[in-house]
C-alpha cells in the first residue's frame, strides 16, 4: 500500500461520519452522510492525522520542505460569527524530506503563554529565513481582544521560537504572509469580519458595534484592501509605511465590497512565476481561493479566477510553493473531524498554464 492510500485509510477510519457540502458550508444533521472507507469523496488525503492542523504555510528552506500551520483544538468557547471558536493557542512545525514523505512533527514551536502581549487566538502564521535566522510571524489578540501581528525568532526552522516582547509596531488584523523577492522581504496581511481589518478603515481601531459585519463599506464601494509592507532589515518591524493592495477587475476598476465571489476576505499569499506576481486569497463566505496577477509585489493585481474551489468546512486557506520543478498548493478541510474548527492539512499539485493562468482545482470529487 502506498503512502497516499495509507493516509486515506487512516483518515476514513478516524471519522466515518462526515459533514459534506459542495459549497463548503456546514450541513445539518439530516444532511450528514456516511462515507465508506473504500470510497473517498476528496481529491487528496490528509497529511497529518494525530493533531488538527489548518492554514498551512509551506516553504522550502535549504532543500527541505517546512510547513507552518495553525493548531486547531477543541474549545469551550461558543461558536459565533467572529470565529471565537477558533481558539488556538500554540504552533507546531512540520518538515518533509520530499514531497511524498510523511510529515515529521517537531513539537510545540511557540505557545501563547510565551508571548507577553498575547491573550488568545493564535491564528494562521507564516515563516521566513534570512542570514541563518528563522522568523515566525503570527496574529494573536492582545488583552483588549484586538488582533495584532507578532514575530518570533529561532536559529532553527523548527524552533523553538522566542517571541518579541511587543507586537510589530503599527500592526493589526490577521494572516501574515511573507514573500521574498531578491533581497527584499514583503509582509502581507489582513482579514475582514472576525479578522477585524474593517475596523481599521480610518487608521484607528473602530469600537462601534459588536457585530463582525459592522464598519464594512457599502456594497457599491471598493472592497476593503489587504495590506503590504516591506520588512525592515532585521525582519522584526515594517520597514516602510504599509500600503493598501488593489485587486482590480479586467477593466481596471476595483473589485467591489458587494462582490463576495471575488472580493478579498482573508488568507493572502504571494508567489512569483515567470516574472509575474500572483496574489491569492480566500473569498470567505463564498469559500474560494481566488487570485490576481500583477507586475509588482505591491500590486495592483488583476483578478483572474479561482485556484481552489470550496473545501469541506467553512474556511479555505492555502499556500503555494515550488518544490523542485513542480508547484503545489497546501490547504485544509475537515475530512477527519467533520467540525469546521477542527481541520486537517492537505496538498495537491498546481499547474500554471502557458498563458499564465492557473488550472482550477476541485478538492471534492463527488
Amino acid at each position: 500500500m502506498n503512502l497516499k492510500s495509507t493516509r486515506s485509510l487512516i483518515a476514513m477510519s478516524t471519522a466515518s461520519l462526515l459533514l459534506f457540502s459542495s459549497c463548503g458550508k456546514q450541513e445539518s444533521a439530516e444532511e450528514t452522510v456516511i462515507v465508506e472507507e473504500e470510497k473517498s469523496t476528496f481529491l487528496s488525503p490528509p497529511l497529518i492525522s494525530h493533531i488538527y492542523t489548518a492554514d498551512p504555510s509551506a516553504h522550502v528552506f535549504d532543500g527541505k520542505i517546512y510547513i507552518y500551520p495553525s493548531h486547531d483544538v477543541e474549545s469551550v468557547v461558543e461558536e459565533d460569527d467572529s470565529g471565537a471558536h477558533f481558539n488556538m493557542r500554540d504552533y507546531h512545525v512540520f518538515s518533509m524530506e520530499t514531497i511524498d514523505s510523511e510529515p515529521v512533527d517537531h513539537g510545540i514551536a511557540l505557545d501563547v503563554d510565551d508571548v507577553p502581549w498575547a491573550k488568545r487566538q493564535m491564528w494562521a502564521p507564516d515563516a521566513a529565513q534570512k542570514d541563518g535566522k528563522y522568523y515566525l510571524y503570527f496574529p494573536a489578540k492582545d488583552y483588549d481582544d484586538i488582533f495584532h501581528l507578532g514575530v518570533a525568532v529561532s536559529d532553527s526552522p523548527t524552533g523553538p521560537f522566542t517571541a518579541q516582547p511587543e507586537p510589530m509596531k503599527g500592526s493589526y488584523s490577521i494572516d501574515p504572509a511573507v514573500f521574498q523577492d531578491g533581497n527584499d522581504y514583503f509582509i502581507y496581511w489582513g482579514g475582514i469580519w472576525g479578522g477585524q481589518l474593517q475596523k481599521w478603515r480610518t487608521g484607528e481601531y473602530l469600537s462601534t458595534g459588536d457585530s463582525p459585519y459592522d464598519d464594512e463599506p457599502a456594497d457599491d464601494e471598493p472592497a476593503i484592501s489587504p495590506m503590504v509592507a516591506k520588512l525592515s532589515g532585521d525582519m522584526l518591524e515594517f520597514g516602510e509605511a504599509p500600503r493598501q493592495i488593489e485587486i482590480l477587475d479586467q477593466d481596471g476598476s476595483p473589485i467591489l465590497a458587494g462582490d463576495h465571489e471575488r472580493r478579498f476576505f482573508e488568507a493572502a499569499w504571494v508567489h512569483k512565476h515567470n516574472d509575474k506576481y500572483y496574489f491569492s486569497y480566500s473569498t470567505g463566505d463564498t469559500h474560494n481561493i481566488a487570485y490576481g496577477i500583477g507586475d509588482s509585489p505591491y500590486g495592483p493585481f488583476t483578478y483572474q479566477g479561482v485556484i481552489l474551489k470550496p473545501v469541506q468546512g467553512w474556511t479555505n486557506h492555502h499556500s503555494i510553493v515550488q518544490v523542485d520543478e513542480k508547484w503545489y498548493i497546501f490547504y485544509h478541510d475537515t475530512e477527519i473531524s467533520g467540525e469546521t474548527h477542527l481541520r486537517n492539512l492537505k496538498m495537491t499539485e498546481l499547474t500554471h498554464n502557458a498563458d499564465g493562468s492557473i488550472n482550477t482545482i476541485e478538492p471534492i470529487l463527488k
